[in-house]
Order: structure tokens, then C-alpha cells, then sequence
């Protein structure tokens, strides 16, 4: 229920935040579920972009004359963009609060997506492209610092449906943007999606009315320990790197898989009509994936166990594409998604639970996010080089297996119950 009291699992009493006045926490029904529809809003604004752009590339390929290169940066851009995003975030939205910041990002991200529909030519499409992608860059950071100060005795439930929801509205997105331009024509199809950012517009300005700006608030927390924000940087905390890396390896594989998964197994011996299906599969075990690990959050299971059955999986599942029977094509490609899903998801509770103010969630998500995805990156475009230059799948997936067993590691460290200074809760 939103007005349960208990602390939930691995989250330490917060101290004071280094802000100017206090901040009434959510008290009332009313305000958890704006928050909470508020969130679930922006979630929807997160992957529709992207994964919309994929499943119609071959239509915007001949509809501007484009070539195969520029399909490639197209899909290479929203990785530069989230970390461009994430990297600045974290000032900003201090020095402007967090959702005025994050009110004028949904705009940007709904403009980005009018522009590259109404525009149809290369530079316009990547002009919009590039906005879109660092909006949700800044978006990305902000979720998490805006979650703990909100909704503080929340954190796993609110992060979960966040998560989940961006899942969920990609694969709808997804799966209609294709057979939606044969009937509206590509442009629609694309861009008829930025209705969704006009609604969230429209709630986080209620919620900014109705809240006031965390620029100018701190929430009222018991406190028990007490930590010098100013006395380090992030980026000198070892834990700040290794959720980084955790993060980063996570994706790297992702939209490694998202890229190629169904050329990997048609060069295994599977037809095309069964490698798309794999894709599906990887995909659809997100929501299986975020709703089981947050229902065992909540239930008080160990977040170490978690993280680390997390990382297991992707090992598995690459270790099977790689090496073991295609014939369970379907197990190894479930696992894959699982792993990823799951780790994405505790990565944005991790920056909110592990963090003793707003500010420094806000910083700690923003490296981590910035470093991440510059690691993934190099995944899509390294494989892709790879495989060109050796005419194989099996280097690229033999160095990809070998970060997923060092991911285990990562996810070991990273989830210990301790904050991000290394004090043990």
C-alpha cells in the first residue's frame, strides 16, 4: 500500500540533505499515485523512440535516400546521446531542480521526435535523433534522484514499474510501428508517438504546481550515519566505478543482442522466421523479469543473491548462443533477456538506495549512466567489425563471454550492503 511505513529491504536510514527547507514527504493516496502515474509517463517516453526507429529502418532507409553507414549511426547516436545526457544532468538539474529540468528534457524529447517526422530529410532526422536521445540521456539520470526524494519508502516498487514500464511500451511500439505506416505512412507512424510526451508534459507541470521544485527541498528523513558529500567526487569512489562498469557490461550486451541477435542464430543453423522469434523472446522476458525481481525486493531477498543470479544468467545464455545446442535457442535467449533486464533494474535502485541525498543519487546516476553507456557503445560496433573482419560470430561472442563471467564479479562487489563512501549499513 502506498502509505506503508517499513523500510524496505537494503536501504539504510537516510541523513539530512545539503538543501535550503524541508520537504513534506508524500503523506496522502493522492500524491503516491501522482508520482507514481507521473513516472509510469515518462517511462513510456524512454525506448518508444529508439526501438520505433528500429523496426521501420529499412522504410526511413529508402524514404531519405540514406545509406547503410548512416542507418548504422542512427543506431550507434542514442548510446552518445545518453551519455552526453547523463554526464551533464546531475548540474543542471541542481542548479534548476530536478523537475523543471525534466519538464523541459520531455519537451525537448517530444521536439525531437516532431522534427525528424516532419522533416524528412538526413540532417533533420539526425538533428532530431540527436535531441531526443540526449533528453532522454538527461531523463535517465533524473529518474533516480527524483524516485528517492519523492518517494523514499518506495524505491524498488516505483523503480520497478519505471522500468517495466519503458519495457512494455517499447515492445508495443515495437510491434504495431511497422503494419501503422502501411496505413498512416512512416512519418505518423514515427512521430504520431510524441502525443505521449504532450501528456507528460502536462502531468509533471501538476506535479511541479502541486509539489514545489526539490531545487528548494530536502526530504525529512531519520538519520543514523552522516556523510560529507562534498568531501570526495563521485568519480573518485570506487563503488561509483564499479556500478559503472556493471551497468555498462549489461548494456554493452543488450544492444549487442538488440543488434545482431538474429543474424547470431541464423549463422547457427536456425532459419530467419526462428531468429526473429529469438529476438521476441530476448525482449518479452523483461516483464517477467522486473516484476518477479521486484515482487522478491519487496519480499526482503537479498539484493547480492539478486545482482549475482542476474550476471549468472547472461553468462549462460551467451555461453549456450555460443557454444551449446540451438535447438534451445529459445533458453539462452530467455536468459539473456532476464539477465539484462534484471541488472538494469537494480542498477536504478542501486543509485537511489546506496546514496544519502538526492543530489548525490543524482551524481552517482549520472557518472555511472555517462560511463555505461560510452562502454555499450563500443558493443554493437565492435561486433559488427568483428564479425566483418573474420567473417564469424565466434570472437566477437567469445570476448563478449569473457565480460559477462567479470560481470559476475562486478555484481558481487556492487551489491554488497554498503553505501556508496564503502560503509558497511
Amino acid at each position: 500500500m502506498p502509505t506503508s511505513s517499513h523500510s524496505q529491504p537494503n536501504m539504510p536510514s537516510q541523513p539530512h540533505s545539503d538543501s535550503a527547507s524541508p520537504l513534506k514527504l508524500p503523506s496522502s493516496r493522492f500524491t503516491f499515485w501522482l508520482i507514481l502515474c507521473a513516472m509510469i509517463l515518462l517511462a513510456s517516453n524512454m525506448r518508444a523512440p529508439i526501438v520505433a526507429l528500429g523496426s521501420i529502418a529499412p522504410v526511413v532507409k529508402d524514404a531519405l535516400s540514406i545509406s547503410e553507414t548512416q542507418i548504422g549511426w542512427l543506431g550507434a547516436v542514442p548510446m552518445l546521446g545518453f551519455a552526453i545526457g547523463a554526464l551533464i544532468s546531475p548540474a543542471i538539474g541542481k542548479r534548476f531542480g530536478l523537475e523543471n529540468t525534466l519538464i523541459a528534457m520531455i519537451a525537448l524529447l517530444t521536439a525531437g521526435m516532431i522534427i525528424r517526422s516532419i522533416v524528412p530529410t538526413w540532417n533533420w532526422f539526425l538533428v532530431g535523433t540527436l535531441l531526443l536521445t540526449l533528453a532522454i540521456g538527461f531523463a535517465n539520470t533524473l529518474a533516480a534522484p527524483i524516485i528517492k526524494q519523492r518517494t523514499p519508502k518506495h524505491i524498488p516498487l516505483i523503480t520497478g514499474l519505471f522500468s517495466l514500464t519503458m519495457t512494455a511500451t517499447a515492445g508495443i511500439v515495437s510491434g504495431v510501428v511497422l503494419p501503422l505506416s502501411e496505413q498512416v505512412g512512416w512519418q505518423w507512424a514515427l512521430g504520431g508517438w510524441a502525443i505521449l510526451g504532450i501528456f507528460a508534459i502536462i502531468l509533471w507541470i501538476f506535479l511541479r504546481l502541486r509539489l514545489g521544485s526539490s531545487s528548494h527541498q530536502t526530504a525529512v528523513l531519520p538519520t543514523s550515519a552522516s556523510f560529507d558529500t562534498s568531501s570526495k567526487s563521485i568519480w573518485r569512489l570506487s563503488f561509483a566505478w564499479q556500478i559503472a562498469i556493471f551497468m555498462g557490461l549489461q548494456s554493452l550486451l543488450f544492444y549487442t543482442v538488440a543488434s545482431f541477435l538474429p543474424s547470431i542464430w541464423i549463422g547457427k543453423g536456425l532459419s530467419a522466421v526462428r531468429a526473429g522469434q529469438m529476438a521476441s523472446v530476448f525482449q518479452f522476458m523483461a516483464p517477467i523479469s522486473i516484476l518477479s525481481l521486484t515482487w522478491l525486493i519487496n519480499r526482503g531477498r537479498p539484493i547480492q543473491a539478486l545482482a549475482v543470479f542476474a550476471s549468472v544468467l547472461n553468462v549462460i545464455g551467451v555461453l549456450g548462443v555460443s557454444y551449446l545446442s540451438p535447438n534451445l535457442a529459445w533458453l539462452w535467449s530467455g536468459m539473456m533477456g532476464i539477465g539484462c533486464s534484471a541488472i538494469f533494474t537494480l542498477s536504478m535502485m542501486l543509485f537511489s538506495l546506496r546514496t544519502y541525498t538526492t543530489n548525490q543519487s543524482s551524481e552517482l546516476s549520472g557518472m555511472a549512466q555517462a560511463v555505461g553507456y560510452l562502454i555499450a557503445f563500443f558493443g554493437p560496433l565492435g561486433t559488427g567489425w568483428l564479425h566483418e573482419a573474420t567473417g564469424s560470430w565466434d570472437l566477437p561472442l567469445l570476448l563478449i563471454l569473457i565480460l559477462m563471467v567479470v560481470n559476475v564479479g562486478i555484481a558481487w562487489l556492487v551489491s554488497r550492503p554498503v553505501m556508496v563512501d564503502g560503509k558497511k549499513f
